[in-house]
C-alpha cells in the first residue's frame, strides 16, 4: 500500500465533518497521524478518529476554538504530546455569514468570520511554523473559496475573509520558502456537504449544478485529494498558489 505521508503528523482544524473530515481521512489513509481540532461536534470528531484508526494511523480529537491563541497553543501542545510534532497543517475551520446584504452585517458577525478564517489561521501557523523552520520542512495549507477570488454578492464578508486568506498565503509563502516550508491555499467551488445541503433546497442544488461547466457539485474527497498531494514531498516546488477546484465554475 502506498502511504507517502508515513511518519508525518498532521493537524487539521475543523476536521469533524464535511471537507475537513474528508481531509483527515485522506491524510490518515496516506499514512499520516492526524490531530482533529473541532469546536462543537465532538461525536462527529470521534467518529472521524475511529475511521482514521481503521486506516492504520494514530488519531486524536481535541476541542479547540481557533479564534483563541491560548486554545490553539493547547491543541498544538496536545498534538505534540500525543502524536509528535505537526509538520502538516491544514486550516479548514470556517463559518458562513448570516447576512445577505452588506448593510445588514453586524460587528459580531464581522468578528466571527474574520476571527475564524483569518485570525484562526494566524494563530495556527504561528503555533507550528517555528518547528517547521527549524526542521526545514513543513506544509501549510489554508482552505479558501472561489469567493475569495471572484467575490460574491450577498457573500461580501465571507469573500473578504477568504481574500485575506489568499493574501496571507501568497505573502507567507515567500517568507517561508527559503526554510523549505510551503504555503498554499485550496479554493473549492460548490462542494456537496451537509452544510451546503442545509443551505440549499434540492431544486437550488440542481440549478447550481447546471451552472457549473462540469455539470455537478464537487465532492469533499476531491478537495481532500488535492490537499493530500500538497502535503507530499514531491510538492516541494509548489508554494504561494491558490489552487481552484470548482469544475470550471468562476461565478
Amino acid at each position: 500500500m502506498d502511504r507517502p505521508l508515513s511518519g508525518q503528523v498532521a493537524l487539521v482544524s475543523g476536521g469533524s465533518r464535511g471537507i475537513g473530515a474528508a481531509i483527515a481521512l485522506r491524510l490518515a489513509d496516506a499514512g499520516a497521524d492526524v490531530a482533529i481540532a473541532y469546536l462543537r461536534s465532538r461525536e462527529k470528531a470521534e467518529r472521524v478518529v475511529e475511521q482514521c484508526l481503521s486506516h492504520g494511523s494514530r488519531a486524536i480529537a481535541i476541542r479547540s476554538d481557533v479564534r483563541s491563541r491560548d486554545a490553539v497553543n493547547e491543541v498544538v501542545e496536545a498534538t505534540r504530546r500525543e502524536l509528535g510534532t505537526p509538520l502538516l497543517l491544514v486550516h479548514n475551520a470556517g463559518v458562513a455569514g448570516d447576512s445577505v446584504l452588506f448593510q445588514d452585517v453586524t460587528d459580531e458577525e464581522y468578528n466571527r468570520l474574520m476571527d475564524t478564517h483569518v485570525r484562526g489561521g494566524y494563530h495556527l501557523i504561528q503555533g507550528v511554523m517555528q518547528e517547521m523552520v527549524r526542521r526545514r520542512f513543513g506544509r501549510i495549507i489554508l482552505l479558501s473559496s472561489v469567493w475569495g477570488e471572484s467575490g460574491g454578492a450577498g457573500e461580501v464578508l465571507y469573500s473578504a475573509a477568504k481574500g485575506a486568506v489568499n493574501g496571507m498565503t501568497r505573502a507567507l509563502a515567500k517568507e517561508l520558502a527559503p526554510s523549505g516550508v510551503t504555503v498554499n491555499a485550496v479554493a473549492p467551488g460548490a462542494i456537496e456537504t451537509d452544510l451546503l445541503n442545509a443551505q440549499l433546497s434540492g431544486e437550488e442544488r440542481r440549478e447550481l449544478a447546471e451552472a457549473i461547466p462540469s455539470g455537478r457539485l464537487g465532492k469533499g474527497e476531491e478537495v481532500a485529494a488535492m490537499v493530500e498531494w500538497l502535503c507530499r514531498r514531491e510538492a516541494a516546488y509548489v508554494t504561494g498558489q491558490i489552487l481552484h477546484i470548482n469544475g470550471g465554475w468562476y461565478p
